[in-house]
Order: structure tokens, then sequence, then C-alpha cells
């Protein structure tokens, strides 16, 4: 069975590349709009791992990343931003990996192989 990603971000761009790029690497992507409509997802859709903007409206992806970690501390959460600056907040140390944010996605896979599939990874 692929494992689960759970995409959250509120530009719908965002969400469909990443979508895409990840299912073509045979994982089984869910995608939210909203830090809510995360948290309504995590609890039946068990994702191996989630994929978070940090900047949305409403709930910011630090304050969700908080919320689902008390729900499963053991759902790793890599934090995706436009700003490089958040790396230095204390409040996304919580996070299993910090992206900013690219077109290019090769970061962003090499963080999530890490994290999935530490052996492969290297």
């Amino acid at each position: 069975m692929s494992q689960k990603i759970l995409v959250v971000d509120d530009e719908e761009s965002i969400r469909l590349l990443y979508q895409e790029e990840l299912e073509d690497e045979g994982y089984h992507v869910k995608t939210a709009a909203s830090a809510e409509e995360a948290l309504e997802i995590v609890p039946d859709f068990h994702p191996d791992l989630v994929i978070m903007d940090i900047k949305m409206p409403g709930m910011s992806g630090v304050e969700a990343l908080i919320k689902i970690k008390e729900m499963d501390r053991n759902i790793p959460v890599i934090l995706c931003s436009a700003y490089g600056e958040y790396k230095q907040d204390f409040s996304t140390w919580a996070s299993d990996a910090y992206v900013v944010k690219s077109a290019n996605l090769n970061e962003l896979k090499k963080h999530i192989r890490t994290i999935l599939d530490p052996e492969t990874a290297s």
C-alpha cells in the first residue's frame, strides 16, 4: 500500500502541483485548502506525512502543526513557506522539516524520502 501524504495549502495551484508530483512518485495524496480542513481530514485519513503551508487565512500552519501533534505525535509534518524567515521562529521547530517553497520540488522530495523511507534516502 502506498504511503499517504496530506498537502495543506490555501493556494490551489500549489496543492495541484504537489499532488501531481507526489502521485507520480507513487504516494497517495489528499489535499486541504485550510488548516481547519486538514484537522478534519487527519483522523480518518491517517496520513504518513503532512506537508503544510505556514501563512494561510484563519488558522496558521504552525497552529495546525501543534494540533496535529496533539492528535498523533508520530505524524511527521513538513512546513513549507515562501518566506525563509520562519525558519528562525521557535514555534516551527516542532516540525520534522522546513522547506522554502520553490517551483523545483527536489528539496521537498528529498525531505519526504528522508522522513518516510530513511534507508533509501541517502
